[in-house]
Order: C-alpha cells, then structure tokens, then sequence
C-alpha cells in the first residue's frame, strides 16, 4: 500500500514516514467505504419514501436494529486505526529503542510568528539559552535570547533549518502570537504551534537536500529544495509564511555550525567534538 500511495504524495525522505502513509491510505479506505455505503443508503431512502412508493406515512418507525449494528462497526473500525495505527506508530517514531536514539537525537526549538519560522539552536554546551519577553527585538533578537550563560554560543536563523541527514531530529514547536502549523510534507509531519505549549515532534532525514533534488527531476516541482509551510491561516500575509530545510551530510552539517559559531567567535575558533 505505501509504494501505491506515495506515487500521490511528495517524496518521501524520512526514516518512519510511512507509518503515516499506511495510516493515510487505512483512513482513506475507510472513509470510501463510508461514502459509498452512505450514498447508497441516501439514494436507497429517496426511492423506498418516495410519494410514489410510500404515499402513506408509517407511524411505527423502523423496527429493526441494522443502523445500529454499522455504527457499531465504523467506531470499531476508528478504534482499530487509532490503537493499531496511529498510537503504536507514534510510539515507534519516539520511543523505539532499537535505534538507539538516546545518543543520536538533534534538539531544537522552532518558534513561529506572523509571518516567519525562528529556529534556534543549542550551541556547543547542547543547552537552550533562555530567552526573555523584555529582551525581545524584531530586528536583531526576535527570540528574546539571553546572550549570557548558555545562550552565549546558541545558533539563530530564520525561515532557515538545517539537519544532517540519517539523525533523529526533535523539534519543539510553539509560537510567539496566533495559531500556526508547522508543515514538513516530504517528512510527514504537522504540528500546531500553539502559543504557550511548546509541543515535541520527531523525525528522521534519510535523504540529503542534493539526493531529493535529484529525485524530483522531472515533477513539477524539480529545482526547489525541501520547504517549511504554514498549514495553517494565521494572517493577511499566511501566503508567505515559508521556510527552507537544508538536510546535510554529517560533515557538511558540522562544517556549517562551524561557519555560524564564527560569527559568535571573534577569533574564528571553535571546538565542536566529532559526533557529527
């Protein structure tokens, strides 16, 4: 079913997306087989009451019991995709200890507002800086990061996410204003940033920025990288709520916090370990 289902769906470029795919196509079948039983039950009630075939109204209502019986077996069914499915899956992308993901998780924090993606980025003490309401600045510290203390070496962009590829990347979502939804469609996840919850989402890139390039060619959408969207209507100016991923090579993803911590280093120096 995955293979059949992602001939319709962006690429796919993580490690358990399709978990997501096959619980997509379970509710898609699902909801066929209700539309189809529906309309056949609709066009089924305009024929049996029609005045032609019922011109006398029956008082006693139905008496039999088979409505019942499917809306038992569609709630079945709902109950069977989410503790057959969706929990186990989610649980699998999380917890799954097969993987080892203890040691090969990237955190970072993904803060929203009308109308940009703020990334920030621990630094090489892999501690968040912590960020204050009076230290913020749209122009130079949107986040309101606190330079002292462990924010002194964090990492900042906006509307720019990079990952290395083949690492499980834990990402916390939350926005500084409205409801927005964060939205990586070849990664097959969607979060709601909601402001005052800082929401946890994982996944894991198993295909550089260069490798789904190459993919695409010949689709419409040949030549552009992986996209951040915005699923969700959040202002006038929703339309150009958009980001970019870059997914690295391990190497290229180290050679590049590198390039960022110079601009926090005068010196240039930096001392990242080799654990990417």
């Amino acid at each position: 079913m995955t293979e059949y289902l992602q001939k319709f769906m962006p690429v796919l470029s993580s490690e358990m997306g399709h978990l997501g795919d096959e619980l997509n196509g379970y509710v898609h079948i699902l909801m066929f087989l209700l539309m189809a039983g529906w309309g056949m039950f609709f066009i089924f009630c305009l024929v049996r009451f029609s005045k032609k075939n019922n011109p006398k109204a029956n008082y006693k209502g139905i008496t039999n019991h088979y409505s019942k019986y499917v809306e038992i077996g569609i709630v079945v069914f709902e109950a069977v995709l989410l503790i057959g499915f969706a929990i186990p899956g989610y649980s699998t992308v999380k917890y799954d200890k097969l993987l080892d993901r203890t040691d090969n998780e990237l955190e970072i924090r993904v803060v929203a507002q009308q109308f940009a993606w703020n990334i920030h980025y621990p630094g090489e003490d892999g501690k968040f800086g912590t960020t204050r309401i009076e230290l913020v600045d749209e122009e130079t510290n949107p986040l309101g990061l606190d330079r002292e203390g462990y924010g002194a070496d964090d990492i900042t962009t906006i509307n720019q996410l990079h990952l290395p590829v083949n690492k499980q990347a834990k990402l916390y979502i939350s926005s500084k204003d409205v409801i927005h939804s964060f939205s990586l469609p070849e990664m097959r996840v969607k979060q709601d940033a909601i402001p005052g919850m800082q929401v946890p989402i994982y996944f894991t890139p198993v295909m550089t920025t260069d490798e789904f390039i190459k993919e695409i060619v010949g689709t419409e959408r040949e030549g552009m990288g992986y996209e951040i969207a915005c699923a969700q209507l959040c202002g006038n100016s929703h339309y150009r709520m958009r980001g970019f991923m870059t997914i690295h090579t391990p190497e290229d993803y180290k050679n590049w916090l590198l390039e960022e911590a110079e601009y926090l280093e005068s010196d240039g120096e930096d001392d990242w370990d080799d654990e990417w």
